[in-house]
């Protein structure tokens, strides 16, 4: 029998707990993880369309990358998306998990992915943390050759399924060495150029960001949800690995709550 805290214990081994942010609320959200697991849907975001696509696939555990309960709050009455979710899970049983900054800071984890479907090779952390013992922020990692800047800009729109994405001033130099942070990332673009990259890309990066790289380094931002939407296939490698057999899928439905026209 595998009860769902032997496929918590599987993610946790790549991504510790204490290796997410203050003020990050990764984890078990809700759920009894004592329980036989029968199957499980893997998500970027908790929804309570997402909720009810695992009732229906007889699911009895969803392993997010955002947290559901993120906020804190004093009454469960259902007044929010948030708190339905919460209430429907506790009523049929379902346990709803979180792998969230402890992911993104984990060597192998939602970084290194991002750089795995962009080809890089020799990916180590971008900025490490010792007191996370080998974890930390971004990654970076060099092109197999040289790519010219809107070439590596339009392959980042294919490989990850862009309708648009925002960019800094191209370089007229070829691009070698990429640094990337899924997600809210842009804070670490300074942390980037001085390691020598010639891009940087994320998720989320704000205008004055764009001014401020200056022609110093290729700033690309590609969209949250786009960013980190490879967190599925992340999830579905790390548990099958140590249970093949186990039944996992991916939802369905696109919880990106930004819309492009």
């Amino acid at each position: 029998m595998i009860r769902i805290q032997d496929i918590l214990d599987e993610l946790e081994k790549l991504a510790p707990l204490s290796w997410q942010e203050d003020f990050d609320n990764a984890g078990l959200q809700v759920g009894d993880a004592s329980q036989e697991a029968r199957a499980a849907l893997l998500c970027v975001d908790v929804t309570e369309e997402v909720v009810d696509e695992a009732l229906q696939k007889a699911c009895n555990l969803i392993v997010s990358h955002h947290p559901l309960a993120f906020r804190p709050f004093k009454s469960l009455t259902g007044k929010t998306y948030v708190e339905r979710c919460l209430m429907k899970a506790c009523k049929e049983g379902l346990c709803i998990y979180a792998a969230h900054t402890n992911l993104d800071n984990a060597p192998g984890g939602v970084n290194y992915q991002m750089a795995s479907m962009l080809g890089l090779e020799n990916v180590r952390i971008l900025s490490p943390d010792p007191q996370k013992g080998g974890a930390g922020s971004g990654a970076i990692g060099e092109l197999p050759a040289d790519e010219a800047a809107l070439d590596f800009l339009l392959r980042l729109k294919n490989v990850f399924h862009l309708a648009a994405l925002k960019h800094s001033a191209l370089p007229a130099k070829p691009l070698r060495r990429i640094a990337l942070c899924g997600g809210s990332g842009a804070f670490l673009w300074k942390e980037a150029l001085q390691a020598g990259a010639d891009a940087f890309v994320t998720g989320e990066a704000k205008y004055n960001d764009f001014f401020d790289v200056e022609g110093r380094i290729l700033l690309a931002a590609i969209g949250h949800y786009e960013s980190e939407a490879c967190t599925k296939e992340l999830f579905q490698s790390i548990i099958s690995k140590k249970f093949p057999t186990f039944a996992l899928y991916f939802s369905r439905l696109n919880s990106n709550p930004v819309k492009y026209l």
